[in-house]
């Protein structure tokens, strides 16, 4: 079944820190090594906020840099969405710091928490509303300081994340839409392999103060990954009466390159087909997949018209995975 839309991607921005952190410097402070990080995980560098640089400040500067490659004005946005596990305050949301910055008008603003899976939410969600008439232009953002939340004591989790932001336009759009279809599933009884502390210590914890900290099972997430991210593949070409070799991109989320690999194996995906970040980035969350977008427009890549799947996964145990249109110009 292909999805009814009026609603274009139209265009696109990042931010990531200045802060380098290299393999090497994971070597000074846990047991490993850069070529162990490499083979398990495909990540090289990924990038790190500073004492004072919050998600909403990411937020911020992936937006500015949309709009200084915008060929138009954003004070007519009417909605913001913003995915983030990492937000500065439990509230208000880093959406409406967002708006609270630029000073628009008459917009609503507010934050979505599906961990990994939460661009594709929003994408699926800014398409919903304007279709169905209720907005007309909507700004999709995504935000992680994933870094302010990894325990660096922990040599299996510590080396995978990283921090940055990344902005999406979408706009009505009744004569060149961009969304095809969907696919989403959630397995709940999933989520003691992928969690962060907070008001509980564990999932049946007892009540801690403090920051919270991610807890990571990574081998029943990459088996939950790799066997139903094919599925979900699977799914969205049926749905959209359509063949692999229709697809000109695969974008999943940039968890770990051996997933990716393995995922693009099960599926019949070309790997060079597949448009990742974590290599130069680490693991993101949610912004993942707009870094992999981003890096490939600004690399010729990704052209106007093609057509792509988004993917994205992870804690709830949740995923979202969408067919589009690419709308945004080259810049």
């Amino acid at each position: 079944m292909k999805t009814l839309s009026k609603a274009r991607i139209s265009a696109i921005g990042t931010y990531v820190p200045e802060k380098r952190m290299t393999n090497k410097d994971f070597e000074k402070i846990v047991d490993t090594s850069d070529e162990w990080i490499v083979q398990r995980t495909g990540m090289k560098e990924r990038r790190i906020a500073g004492s004072h640089e919050f998600t909403s400040d990411l937020c911020i500067k992936a937006v500015e840099n949309l709009q200084s490659r915008y060929n138009g004005t954003l004070d007519d946005i009417d909605m913001i969405i913003v995915s983030t596990t990492t937000a500065d305050y439990a509230f208000p949301s880093t959406a409406c710091q967002v708006q609270e910055h630029f000073g628009w008008k008459e917009v609503g603003a507010v934050d979505v928490n599906a961990t990994c899976a939460g661009l594709t939410y929003g994408l699926h969600i800014a398409n919903g509303l304007i279709t169905s008439g209720l907005h007309k232009k909507i700004l999709v953002i995504s935000g992680e300081t994933l870094s302010k939340t990894t325990d660096y004591t922990d040599r299996a989790s510590c080396i995978l994340f990283g921090d940055g932001a990344g902005a999406l336009l979408v706009e009505r759009d009744d004569n060149s839409p961009s969304f095809i279809t969907f696919a989403q599933d959630t397995k709940g009884d999933g989520a003691r392999h992928l969690y962060r502390t907070g008001l509980r210590s564990d999932l049946k914890g007892e009540p801690l103060s403090g920051e919270g900290k991610m807890i990571q099972n990574g081998r029943e997430v990459y088996k939950w990954a790799v066997r139903s991210i094919p599925e979900g593949v699977k799914k969205l070409l049926s749905q959209a009466e359509m063949e692999l070799k229709d697809i000109d991109w695969f974008v999943p989320h940039s968890a770990n390159l051996r997933m990716v690999e393995s995922i693009c194996e099960k599926t019949g995906i070309s790997l060079e087909k597949a448009l990742t970040s974590v290599e130069w980035f680490g693991n993101t969350s949610s912004v993942s997949i707009v870094l992999a977008l981003d890096e490939a427009v600004k690399n010729g890549k990704l052209k106007e018209g093609d057509t792509l799947i988004l993917f994205g996964f992870g804690g709830g145990l949740t995923y979202t995975g969408l067919i589009v249109k690419w709308g945004a110009p080259a810049s």
